[in-house]
């Protein structure tokens, strides 16, 4: 008897253990101070000692320190919601995730621009021993300069009247060369890309066919008709050759003018998600790295929920979704994926790591970041074992 108790008691820990996100372990994690003899610092040591992590940190600016609390845990992409409202105290870009949670001191400006000019200028100094800046400019993370940073901005207002301010706000990475660009022909990779979703134009977009340093969230669902058309499709966790070309002014709109759009003409402009606002171009073929980034999509609409395990038919539709984006040369992200209980979400994204997802969409920075979820005791919630399902 006092045996079966002890085993009810381990159960009711373990159903506990696997349905909460690790806040508890955070709070327990103890670092030591960075000593203060000089020698100990340098110039670029700001993230020493990061390993950074294919994870977008979701509704960043939640964060206690928006940007820099992803940037420490290792995230290489965060996520502002920026709005413009005409009619108030300030004409700034706000960042917040609805109209209620915005104030005047939380703005685009101050929570990403100046940090990340603080933070790169950081990584890329001019001293009496380094006395000409690198080429290409180093990233953020000091163990690998060459990784970039994606910044995603969520065009919460109208979108035509956002473009020119978030363009105008990025100038001061812009000018330090700091900003990943498409000439004309290359693709030029930078330590920040800055992808535009939401209420973002995807005309503006393309309008300059010269110069672009703000990549469209292309719409994922939509790239899977560009997959190869088989009942048996494999895993392809490799991002394949872009099979993308450029085209110059007249092509490219020509191009856009004759595909089919979504009809808004009629609706008061919305926010609908990633890569769906505004006149978004139907046909796949046209979202390239020329134009876009990231290709995005709700994990729920696109796939479905999980009831309990992820079925072929949903996997399918995985592989698809991830086959077709890359045969264009973006890079994979889903949102809105399952969030609890733990066990089910860290199946789901040890599933989308297998399949070949290029970042991870996170809430939880400390659970995502630390690289064990993927081990079977956090992937039960009680007796059921996820992980069990998916082979």
């Amino acid at each position: 008897m006092l045996l079966g108790l002890v085993e009810f008691v381990l159960l009711i820990i373990g159903l506990i253990e696997s349905s909460f996100p690790s806040e508890l372990d955070a709070y327990s994690a103890w670092q030591s101070p960075r000593p203060s003899d000089p020698t100990s610092h340098w110039p670029t040591d700001y993230t020493a000692d990061i390993q950074p992590v294919q994870c977008h940190s979701h509704n960043d600016y939640w964060r206690p320190i928006p940007l820099r609390n992803a940037v420490e845990a290792g995230c290489t992409g965060v996520e502002a919601d920026v709005w413009l409202l005409p009619d108030r105290a300030t004409d700034d870009l706000l960042v917040g995730h609805s109209r209620a949670s915005l104030i005047q001191q939380r703005t685009f400006r101050s929570l990403y621009i100046e940090p990340l000019v603080e933070i790169l200028d950081k990584q890329n100094p001019n001293t009496t021993y380094h006395s000409t800046l690198d080429l290409p400019r180093n990233g953020v993370f000091d163990t690998n300069p060459e990784q970039n940073l994606v910044l995603l901005v969520d065009f919460k207002t109208d979108g035509n009247m956002l473009w020119p301010m978030v363009r105008e706000q990025l100038e001061p990475l812009r000018r330090r060369q700091y900003l990943t660009h498409f000439n004309g022909t290359d693709l030029v990779s930078g330590p920040i890309t800055v992808v535009v979703t939401g209420n973002a134009p995807f005309d503006e977009v393309v309008k300059n066919s010269h110069y672009r340093d703000m990549f469209f969230d292309a719409p994922l669902d939509l790239l899977a008709s560009l997959a190869p058309n088989s009942d048996d499709i494999s895993r392809d966790s490799g991002t394949a050759l872009p099979s993308w070309t450029h085209f110059d002014d007249a092509e490219e709109r020509n191009y856009l003018a004759s595909l089919p759009t979504e009809d808004v003409s009629s609706k008061k402009p919305s926010n609908q998600g990633q890569g769906r606002s505004g006149a978004t171009p139907k046909n796949p073929a046209i979202y390239t790295p020329a134009n876009s980034y990231y290709a995005s999509v709700a994990f729920t609409k696109a796939v479905g929920f999980p009831h309990p395990f992820l079925s072929w038919k949903q996997k399918q539709k995985i592989r698809q979704q991830i086959q077709g984006a890359h045969k264009q040369g973006l890079k994979v992200r889903y949102w809105d994926t399952p969030s609890w209980p733990r066990g089910l979400k860290e199946y789901v994204w040890t599933v989308l790591v297998e399949e070949g997802v290029d970042y991870l969409n996170v809430d939880d920075l400390q659970e995502a970041t630390r690289g064990d979820w993927g081990r079977p005791r956090h992937r039960k919630w009680g007796l059921l074992d996820w992980g069990m399902w998916s082979r």
